[in-house]
């Protein structure tokens, strides 16, 4: 058993695969406890898109997103800290976290200046100028209050060259320092103390990413996320560097995955150390009419399923959608653009997604979860619809 333990956070690691690097545990935050491998459901704007939080636990969801950039700009953190912090502004009392908003930032380069001091960019909503420096994002959080808050990192492009990668990494280091002195300055707001989780930044170099990892290990930090993954580099790369970072990484902390991803990069990752997720998918693909199953991606638009009065989405799901609809209803609802058509898709990608990782959780602690992710990752295999 590994365990980590401060006052107000505890992770404890429960069982491992013997087979492989899989881990299950418990991450106990002020709002609850968190049963690893999690995947939280990205709520960019204060909200998982079309879903109430009460949805969102009917699903069993014990931890979910926000983004620190988007809140800052609308309705503004200070607003939410007046309305007593996000636990009270949108009404869920489980886990929060809050990115630190440096993917956003980073992502706009072209409306943005990155100095040693900070960044600066404009607003997408209305073109203002803002700045970001590691204080500023930790006072952000700080206002946001949610349970775990990611430090203010520089996520390089996916293909930049090793000199600005080494660059950014480097200025993420410095970053991270101050990041931990602002947070151990800044007077916790809304009765709940916060984890600093630190970012593994470094690309597809593995001399920066252990650089990187051992520079923050050195602070001491809660938790850590592995970042600027997911942004271009290949589905074996992907693998190979989140791997190689968990072995730098200790034993007995978290370790969070940033923007992945597709069910099967989930189950390959968790099998490579993994412990928390994020991303957008199962609710942006639901908004485009893709479905999540036991059996495969599924394009409800397909015309096969106009007159399939007899199914459900997927017979192994017991979500609500699945429960009651047929794949002709859910059809009709999606191609007349009814609003009750992305709800239904959404609760049930967010449902199957939830399920993926308890069932994983549930063979790591069986021991047979490198069989159990084989037989599953063939049967997703068996639906390959056109899109």
């Amino acid at each position: 058993m590994h365990l980590y333990m401060d006052k107000d956070f505890r992770f404890e690691i429960i069982s491992v695969d013997e087979k492989s690097g899989a881990r299950a545990g418990f991450l106990r935050t002020p709002h609850g406890a968190i049963e690893t491998p999690i995947f939280m459901p990205v709520g960019t704007q204060a909200t998982v898109k079309s879903l109430s939080p009460q949805e969102l636990m009917a699903c069993g969801c014990p931890v979910i997103l926000a983004n620190t950039y988007h809140l800052h700009l609308r309705p503004g953190d200070e607003l939410v800290a007046k309305a007593g912090g996000l636990h009270r502004f949108e009404s869920w009392d489980k886990s929060l976290l809050t990115d630190s908003g440096g993917f956003q930032v980073f992502s706009l380069r072209d409306i943005s200046k990155v100095t040693e001091e900070g960044a600066w960019f404009q607003s997408h909503i209305d073109g203002s100028r803002h700045f970001f420096s590691p204080e500023r994002v930790i006072e952000i959080e700080r206002n946001l209050g949610a349970d775990i808050i990611m430090m203010f990192d520089e996520c390089p492009p996916a293909k930049a060259d090793a000199g600005d990668i080494e660059r950014a990494v480097d200025r993420t280091i410095r970053w991270a320092a101050r990041c931990v002195a602002a947070h151990e300055k800044t007077p916790v707001r809304h009765g709940s103390p916060q984890a600093l989780f630190g970012i593994v930044q470094g690309s597809t170099y593995k001399p920066l990413r252990e650089r990187c990892a051992r520079e923050l290990v050195s602070m001491d930090l809660p938790g850590y996320a592995i970042g600027g993954l997911a942004v271009g580099e290949s589905t074996a790369e992907l693998y190979e560097i989140t791997q190689y970072a968990c072995g730098v990484l200790p034993r007995n902390k978290p370790r969070y995955l940033m923007g992945v991803g597709m069910p099967d990069n989930i189950l390959e990752c968790i099998q490579r150390g993994v412990d928390m997720f994020d991303c957008v998918l199962p609710t942006r693909n639901a908004r485009n009419g893709t479905i999540f199953s036991w059996s495969g991606k599924i394009n409800i638009r397909n015309a096969r399923h106009a007159d399939d009065f007899e199914r459900g989405i997927d017979g192994a799901c017991a979500c609500y959608a699945c429960r009651t609809f047929s794949r002709a209803y859910l059809r009709h609802l999606f191609m007349a653009g009814e609003i009750l058509g992305i709800r239904l898709l959404t609760l049930h990608n967010i449902h199957f997604y939830m399920d993926l990782v308890r069932q994983a959780r549930a063979h790591i602690c069986d021991k047979t979860f490198t069989e159990w992710k084989t037989e599953v990752l063939e049967k997703m295999k068996s639906i390959d619809e056109p899109f």
